[in-house]
């Protein structure tokens, strides 16, 4: 029955009031993001977060369509499949409100809802997940694990991502809501560069986090006759520093690659350190 209901809505897709009325207020920008926090409160396969989607903006659809057909048919095309980077996910949001605001009609709101959350999910993981997770979480565990361990450190970084998450969350509202579908243009040209800058920011980040909080050491120490040789100090870190760990991780993400579960990777690597140094290896 939904799936017919959704038909019916998706061939109708003009409203029946098409009176433009600008009702959206900066208060109903600041509870869409709020709002939005829920995203993948009931994230599943078939819709993905389309339900927490249209909890975001429900409120706002409800200002904007006082004729109960027209909210009905744009709930249910609201809840159509859409999934996208949730920390990004407020751009859409402003950008939609800001179509159904002026009675656009629905093939072109869903045209505009594909186009935007396949690009905004790839570059909101390399922008967030790659690029902001590793650096923000590296100064709070340096500054945790460091000589003189600092209990600010899990603080530092807690505020530091949520400033820059509530930025991103708040500035992209309201960009999308205020620049329309203008902003389609400028997001299209700019999506390789930004997707590219930040994957090499990223990977760079994640490079000096492997030498710095890896720590991968041989104890072993070779006796011949009177000289002793330790293969950490003068045969490993003489070809190359921190070249274990290196190793290491390089061998998780092939194990990763081929399908092995984070959590058996986790669990392995804690046996092998229990086991290394049980028998004198680390």
């Amino acid at each position: 029955m939904a799936e017919f209901n959704v038909s019916n809505a998706a061939a109708g897709a003009e409203y029946e009031d098409k009176s433009v009325r600008a009702v959206v207020s900066s208060g109903d920008l600041v509870k869409m993001v709020w709002r939005s926090l829920l995203l993948q409160a009931s994230f599943n396969y078939e819709r993905m977060q389309a339900c927490g989607w249209l909890y975001g903006i429900l409120p706002v659809l409800k200002k904007i369509h006082t004729n109960k057909k027209d909210l009905s048919r744009s709930m249910l095309m609201h809840m159509e499949f859409f999934n996208t980077h949730p920390f990004l996910v407020n751009f859409i949001m402003g950008l939609v409100v800001a179509m159904e605001e002026n009675k656009k009609d629905q093939n072109t709101i869903r045209a505009i809802k594909v186009a935007t959350m396949g690009p905004l999910g790839g570059i909101g993981d390399a922008l967030c997940w790659l690029t902001l997770l590793p650096i923000t979480a590296g100064l709070g565990a340096s500054m945790a694990m460091g000589a003189e361990p600092n209990p600010a450190g899990p603080i530092v970084f807690l505020v530091l991502f949520n400033i820059i998450h509530f930025a991103l969350r708040f500035g992209l509202m309201r960009y999308g809501y205020h620049t329309g579908v203008k902003a389609i243009a400028t997001m299209k040209e700019k999506t390789k560069q930004i997707s590219h800058a930040a994957s090499i920011i990223g990977l760079t980040v994640v490079g000096g986090l492997i030498a710095s909080m890896i720590k991968l050491k041989i104890a072993w120490v070779i006796v011949v006759g009177q000289a002793s040789i330790a293969l950490q100090e003068k045969v490993f870190d003489a070809i190359m520093p921190n070249m274990l760990p290196l190793a290491y991780t390089l061998f998780m993400y092939y194990l990763l690659k081929k399908n092995y579960s984070p959590v058996k990777l986790i669990l392995f690597t804690i046996l092998v350190g229990i086991a290394g140094k049980g028998i004198g290896i680390f």
